[in-house]
């Protein structure tokens, strides 16, 4: 009798386990698009104000490579360019053009890592705020790179000469 209580509600946990993870996987991609869109858009939106923290570093990286153009200019562009990576992101079949717009801005970000050490490390292996807050911008690649890959799904789906990966979970057989 115990036995079959147990397996009775172990059953109800499964399916419950089930649901939830299938909810999660329904408002994944859509929730990913919101959060990439709002941490570029609002960042950017900040830069643009020249209210950001990351003022300072977005300066040395200025003064060092775009210093020919007037710095109101330069970061109300730069501003601007994070803003509308964040917008494309929102548009599902647009991920790519995001993508492309975030490779040089992924490798203006992390240049300071190598190019500016007495700002963004304390030691060896030991980042500074700025450095922390330069090198959680994995996070947000990898996201770029989930919504860029999924966001499609669909299309990859119905594109027979696109073979996804057979492990994928987040591939839906087809009936």
């Amino acid at each position: 009798m115990a036995e079959g209580l147990f397996s009775n509600i172990n059953r109800k946990r499964i399916a419950a386990e089930n649901s939830f993870f299938s909810f999660l996987r329904r408002i994944s991609l859509p929730l990913s698009r919101i959060a990439f869109f709002l941490v570029f858009f609002w960042f950017g939106f900040l830069k643009m104000m020249e209210l950001s923290p990351a003022l300072a570093v977005v300066h040395t990286i200025y003064d060092h490579t775009a210093w020919f153009i007037p710095w109101n200019i330069f970061i109300l562009m730069f501003g601007a360019y994070e803003c509308i990576i964040g917008i494309i992101f929102l548009f599902p079949g647009k991920e790519k053009y995001a993508l492309y717009m975030l490779v040089p801005h992924a490798i203006t970000t992390f240049g300071p890592l190598l190019v500016l050490p007495a700002l963004t490390w304390k030691g060896f292996m030991v980042p500074n705020l700025i450095g922390q807050y330069i090198i959680k911008n994995l996070v947000i690649i990898s996201l770029a790179i989930f919504i860029s890959t999924y966001g499609g799904i669909g299309r990859l789906q119905k594109n027979k000469s696109v073979k996804p990966y057979a492990g994928d979970p987040l591939i839906i057989p087809q009936k």
